[in-house]
Formats: structure tokens, sequence, C-alpha cells
């Protein structure tokens, strides 16, 4: 893991709460994952603001230099996964979070207060 990495997972998470997000989680994959350094998982209440969310995460990202990979799931909006390498972020609708659970499937690795990416 290194502090690119961390500054991006604390952009990522600006970026949620600041359209409400619910519910995020930040999960350290680093020791268990050849995939990326952390896993941001969120959701939102309606299709409207899982695209504002998926917006505003790559809007503010962007500004700090970081392109996308790959976005994944934006028109129908019931899972958009943004990958940035390092940091993979999930934004839900509440049944697609419920049902798929990325938090049990990924319960090895370090779950990462908020906090401590600020």
């Amino acid at each position: 893991m290194n502090e690119q990495s961390k500054e991006m997972a604390r952009l990522a998470v600006d970026a949620l709460e600041d359209k409400k997000a619910v519910n995020i989680q930040v999960i350290d994959i680093s020791s268990v994952s050849i995939l990326g350094d952390y896993f941001i998982i969120a959701n939102g209440t309606n299709r409207n603001q899982i695209q504002a969310l998926s917006d505003n995460v790559e809007e503010a990202l962007g500004r700090a230099g970081f392109n996308p990979k790959q976005i994944e799931g934006y028109n129908t909006a019931n899972w958009v996964l943004l990958d940035y390498r390092d940091v993979i972020i999930h934004i839900f609708d509440p049944d697609s979070r419920s049902y798929y659970d990325l938090e049990r499937i990924w319960r090895d690795g370090k779950v990462i207060e908020i906090s401590d990416l600020k």
C-alpha cells in the first residue's frame, strides 16, 4: 500500500460523503489480494443518487490527476464499479449491496476507519 492509494481513497470517501452516500466502508485488501490496496463500498438510495455519487467520485479523483481504468454499471446504477487500479470503488443500491455482500467476501481484509484516512 502506498500514500497515493491512501490519498485516492481519502478523496473518494470525501466525494461520497459530499453526496450523502450511505454506510461507507473502506477495506484494506493489500495483504489479501493483488487486485489493489483498497475497496471502498457505499450505497445510495436510488438510481439518481448512485449516479451522482459516481460522478462526484470521478470528478474529485480526476481533479487530482487520477483517471479510472474502467467504470462499469453506470447506466443501470444498481452496482457501479469505479476501478482506479489500486482503489476500487463499489456503489450499490441497497438490495444489490445486501445480495452481493462484498464485506463478507472480503472479510480477510482490514476494515479501515474513515477517520484514519484523513
